[in-house]
């Protein structure tokens, strides 16, 4: 039987070095997922989050209105954070981070290749549609970059062009603040249900 994976990218987070907390704004675009996820706690069986504060307090917010534990994975952290390279600028990480988005097997000084990034995903997933219970729904907070790694990696860009006209080449616009991207695991195969959707953030509550 089938597996649910709803990935859930972080809030808005503070532009500064370091592992940043959310800000303000995306502190209410957390809230709008946890109660979009409140809406179908009897749906939902388990929650992870990658190990970084941006993404542990979207998560705490969505367990506290689901009231579910939440299990950390650093397989989720991100391919690469700014300020893991000691006196490293915001425009040096950038050029490197663009370098591994166009060089998925580039390996940076810190951090993982796209290509490995994708992979440690793609495992993780692999390894809870085995082991949890069938028809899981499991929410996985963690990073636009995972998410989009992990796609590039998996599907072809002819599956991946059917949510996007040109989505290797817009990889990095692709996944906003708080989108879910649904994910159908099944027989060992996965298959995009919905594709980085904002429409539980379309209020007037939460800034676009």
């Amino acid at each position: 039987m089938s597996t649910t994976f709803q990935l859930v990218r972080h809030g808005l987070k503070e532009r500064r070095i370091g592992d940043v907390p959310l800000t303000s704004e995306g502190v209410l675009q957390a809230e709008a997922t946890a109660l979009h996820f409140a809406k179908a706690t009897s749906l939902i069986t388990k929650i992870l989050t990658s190990p970084l504060r941006r993404a542990q307090e979207t998560a705490s917010m969505i367990a506290r209105h689901t009231r579910f534990h939440i299990t950390e994975d650093p397989r989720l952290r991100e391919r690469a954070n700014w300020g893991d390279c000691p006196d490293q600028s915001f425009e040096e990480f950038i050029a490197m981070w663009d370098r591994c988005t166009s060089e998925p097997d580039y390996i940076p000084p810190v951090g993982d290749s796209a290509k490995q990034a994708g992979e440690r995903l793609a495992s993780l997933l692999t390894e809870l549609a085995n082991e949890e219970p069938e028809n899981s729904n499991i929410i996985v907070v963690t990073h636009g970059g995972l998410i989009t790694d992990f796609l590039v990696q998996t599907f072809t860009e002819r599956e991946l062009n059917v949510w996007h006209s040109d989505f290797i080449a817009m990889q990095n616009q692709l996944i906003p603040e708080c989108s879910i991207t649904t994910l159908i695991h099944d027989q060992g195969k996965c298959t995009i249900e919905a594709f980085a959707s904002t429409v539980h953030l379309d209020s007037n509550d939460v800034k676009k």
